[in-house]
């Protein structure tokens, strides 16, 4: 599915759409820097009813939530040196807590270790600023 984001309030609804799926598993966020990565995560943990400040974990590599009792973990590998790092932090535990949700920016860094997506969202900013996003695992209905 490919959608147009014209401007935030468009990255906001999308982000509700797909919170009102409830979704699961691992999601990785595609694009490159400045594409709108974290901006869509923040407004998908508002949407799922996350209340308050939304960390980039640019630095920390991993920002947990739980909403609502779903436990969230948002994660951006730009600055991982060596894939094996998450092993040592028991990132790989995530993935087994039931209903998580793992939002993996970059993940390309660590490609060859992370289970397959569940859903991947690809964004690309365009000269106009607007956003071409394509999404696969991803069934919005209505």
């Amino acid at each position: 599915m490919t959608i147009i984001l014209n401007d935030e309030a468009d990255t906001q609804r999308l982000a509700k759409a797909i919170a009102k799926t409830n979704p699961t598993g691992s999601l990785w966020l595609l694009g490159d820097l400045g594409a709108g990565k974290t901006t869509f995560t923040r407004h998908l943990l508002h949407a799922l009813g996350h209340v308050g400040a939304v960390k980039s974990p640019t630095y920390t590599l991993v920002e947990p939530y739980d909403i609502h009792g779903k436990p969230v973990y948002h994660a951006d590998l730009y600055r991982l040196d060596d894939p094996e790092e998450l092993d040592f932090i028991g990132f790989f535990e995530y993935f087994d807590e039931p209903n998580s949700l793992v939002i993996i920016e970059w993940a390309s860094r660590a490609k060859s270790l992370l289970p397959k997506p569940d859903m991947l969202i690809n964004i690309t900013r365009q000269a106009d600023e607007s956003r071409v996003v394509h999404m696969t695992g991803i069934r919005l209905d209505g």
